[in-house]
């Protein structure tokens, strides 16, 4: 494959094309390498209507994810210290709208930054490294923060020890390494918090940080959980737990719908933002917590409607839509949608 300068022309090639062609298109990067996603994005996110589902399609359905399974332990999410255990594209992009939800809720940018324990092969992401890019130097813990942490060594800050300093409310796996949440570290969380909110989102199967049936087994059954693979329903102690597959497509298909409803000129972090929490509000798990915390796909056309309008509501607040009433808009994304009938 084509690497280096000769890449980066190809895709300017290609994006010059669809724009010239396609003068009001809405450009969907999918499956990209995550050494090009996030530059990719940076280099074109104002240039025309476009995003990257990897990215911010992944962030916008695990925050909505976590947004109900905090409302779900009876916990808000100011209150949360959030650890993730994966510091890729998938890993920060979560990260990053996690703190610019929280931005939107009050929090300055240094206390919003403050409750996120990011870590990758080599410990702790904090402001001691040299090592750190532009990007994960946006989710480094101030050193100073750390100074009288028990650490059990004097080098790397090992995930055990971000888990017994920080007592994480939130737990998100991004390594794609099967068994990175051990027994003891998830026991250890459970002991600082009544329910856990713990998601091992890396795919295949073969590769969760942990099983729901063993997480459920080392928090006695409190545990809040969403994967990225598909898990059958956990019986513990006689409660049956669904278990949500934290999945795209509840979020990509109705960013498109809103934004071609709204005739959205760009996307903007506000519009993945309302997505978001619009597909909080969809949660199941809200009025019984061992219960999904994402609907049915059975439902997703209704789910979709609901997450476009905000997206749709989003874009006018923002300036890059035509400024329509809420009437129209729901109009408009009913006479956008596709209906199967042949």
């Amino acid at each position: 494959r084509i690497k280096g300068e000769e890449y980066d022309q190809f895709i300017d090639l290609f994006v010059n094309a669809v724009k010239k062609r396609f003068p009001n298109v809405l450009l969907q990067w999918e499956d990209f390498a995550s050494v090009d996603a996030e530059r990719i994005l940076d280099r074109y996110r104002d240039d025309l209507c476009t995003f990257n589902d990897d990215i911010q399609g992944t962030a916008a359905v695990t925050t909505g994810t976590i947004l109900a399974a905090i409302a779900a332990g009876g916990g808000e999410l100011k209150d949360q210290q959030i650890v993730m255990l994966g510091a890729g594209s998938a890993g920060v992009g979560i990260c990053l709208q996690l703190k610019q939800t929280m931005m939107a809720e009050g929090m300055s940018e240094s206390e919003a930054r403050s409750h996120f324990y990011v870590i990758d092969r080599d410990g702790l992401l904090h402001s001691g490294r040299t090592d750190l890019d532009e990007l994960h130097q946006q989710l480094a813990q101030p050193a100073e923060n750390l100074k009288s942490w028990d650490c059990d060594t004097t080098g790397a800050v090992a995930f055990a020890d971000v888990v017994r300093n920080a007592k994480p409310g939130v737990l998100i796996g991004a390594t794609g390494q099967a068994g990175a949440f051990t027994e003891s570290i998830i026991r250890e969380m459970a002991s600082h918090v009544e329910h856990p909110v713990i998601f091992p989102l890396s795919n295949p199967t073969s590769r969760a940080e942990a099983t729901p049936a063993d997480l459920l087994k080392w928090t006695d059954g409190k545990a809040v959980i969403a994967t990225g693979s598909p898990f059958d329903p956990v019986d513990h102690n006689g409660v049956t737990h669904t278990i949500a597959q934290c999945n795209n497509s509840y979020i990509f298909p109705a960013m498109g719908l809103g934004i071609l409803a709204s005739r959205a000129r760009r996307v903007t972090d506000a519009m993945f933002i309302a997505a978001a929490g619009a597909l909080k509000e969809t949660s199941p798990a809200l009025s019984d917590r061992t219960a999904s915390l994402l609907p049915s796909l059975t439902i997703i056309r209704d789910v979709s409607r609901k997450i476009a309008h905000a997206v749709a509501l989003a874009a006018i607040a923002d300036g890059v839509a035509d400024t329509v009433t809420e009437k129209e808009i729901d109009q408009r994304i009913e006479e956008t949608m596709w209906h199967p009938e042949y």
